[in-house]
């Protein structure tokens, strides 16, 4: 079981470190290209970008489960069709939402909390980052896909290609052509058109059991995709509400430099974010799977695993950024007081991922076995129902210090709470007897 469980889960997870490394690579460029201003302007358009990350992630998972259940079951064609309308229907999505953001980005920032003077630069790297909104949906999907269709390797590569592109890309727009933060935001989307160019063949050439074919829109099954997919686009949202919330509060107590500040800890600690997130998506195909097959002893040695890897992760993280903080924080920037305030944001806010981590597997675990409310009940713990309270009263009290605290404590209460109101040993044997 370690065995397998390593096989989907280092692919995927290794896939999301170099997705959210090449974002980081982003920070470097726009903060010292651009400078600390770029970076904040990036900061405030980063909930938006993330939502359109959730509902890529949405289909992708909502879809993976529903496919890998249905191989589970040995119901192949059940499968192929579910992934037919997922693909057809982000298609749709993408495009409607590209549209929309293109033509109000400014309205979207201002409503994100952008002031007078980050509005201009941070609707500039919106518009542009939509412009490539169709390929960094349909890529993020398919890359879902390829991994319940047995190839996380592929995904992976896909995935560090892209990675590739976007680095040389970065420095090429913002150092040699000097576009400022839409050579960011056009690098990051043609980054996104190198890993679908890999990942078609895959579906096109028919190496897996998963191939493209038309089909007609089905409410039944789009419905049924939202349904247990919608979890991860809320957790990915409500990552967009805790940094929204964060914008707000550092704007208010500490102006543009707190949010500047607050930019480059979600840089790095995207990196640790995006791990877990995969450890927990390299579980998710063995446990639907495991599910279909009805076979319990599996998927709860699966959810345990992915539990101990994702506290193992993070402690290599945390361990990382105490020792060696100061100089990563200071590729971003060369202000003294900017990285003295980011380290000790960056290695409080640490210790709440620990927390994050288990709470990520956990409601992944709910998504995989067709319970997708506690999933949905786990993300709203975590973003606007402890979080904001919390935020704003350690704010008041404790100042900076608060604010970056308020993160480990919302985290541990949603744990609490989830642990209190759900049991995953009765949850799982009633949706086994479902």
């Amino acid at each position: 079981m370690l065995k397998k469980f390593l096989k989907y889960s280092i692919p995927s997870s290794l896939s999301m470190f170099i997705s959210s490394l090449y974002t980081i690579i982003d920070g470097i460029f726009v903060g010292r290209g651009v400078g600390a201003l770029g970076l904040a302007a990036v900061a405030i358009a980063m909930p938006a970008t993330i939502a359109l990350f959730g509902l890529a992630t949405m289909f992708a998972v909502g879809g993976g489960t529903l496919v890998s259940k249905n191989f589970g079951a040995g119901d192949k064609d059940k499968a192929v069709y579910v992934f037919r309308q997922a693909f057809k229907f982000i298609i749709i999505l993408s495009s409607i939402i590209s549209l929309i953001f293109v033509i109000f980005a400014e309205p979207v920032v201002t409503l994100l909390g952008a002031t007078e003077k980050l509005r201009g630069l941070s609707a500039e790297f919106l518009r542009y980052y939509s412009l490539f909104c169709i390929p960094s949906l349909i890529g993020i999907t398919l890359n879902g896909f390829i991994r319940n269709d047995g190839r996380p390797k592929l995904a992976m590569v896909s995935s560090m290609m892209g990675a590739v592109v976007n680095v040389l890309l970065d420095y090429v727009f913002i150092f040699s052509l000097h576009m400022g933060v839409k050579g960011a935001a056009i690098a990051t989307g043609l980054g996104q058109v190198v890993t679908i160019a890999i990942i078609l063949p895959h579906f096109l050439n028919k190496r897996g059991q998963l191939t493209f074919g038309n089909v007609k829109l089905e409410t039944k099954i789009i419905k049924e995709i939202f349904t247990m997919g919608f979890p991860s686009f809320f957790a990915e949202t409500a990552f967009s509400i805790i940094i929204f919330f964060y914008n707000i509060v550092l704007g208010i107590y500490m102006g543009e430099k707190g949010i500047s500040s607050y930019s480059i800890i979600n840089y790095i600690t995207t990196n640790i974010y995006m791990m877990l997130l995969g450890v927990s998506l390299g579980a998710q195909p063995l446990i639907s799977y495991y599910f279909g097959a009805k076979n319990t002893k599996k998927m709860f040695t699966t959810y345990k695993l992915s539990l101990r890897v994702s506290v193992v992760v993070n402690f290599i993280f945390a361990f990382i950024c105490f020792i060696f903080g100061r100089k990563i924080i200071g590729l971003f920037t060369s202000d003294i007081e900017l990285i003295n305030i980011s380290y000790i944001g960056l290695n409080i806010t640490n210790i709440a991922y620990f927390i994050t981590g288990l709470n990520l597997s956990t409601s992944m675990y709910y998504q995989a076995i067709e319970m997708p409310k506690f999933s949905n009940l786990i993300c709203a713990f975590r973003s606007f129902i402890f979080l904001p309270i919390i935020l704003f009263t350690l704010a008041h009290f404790y100042g900076t210090n608060g604010i970056w605290a308020s993160m480990i404590f919302s985290e541990i209460l949603s744990f609490v709470a989830i642990s209190i109101f759900t049991s995953v040993r009765i949850n799982t044997r009633k949706a086994i007897s479902a």
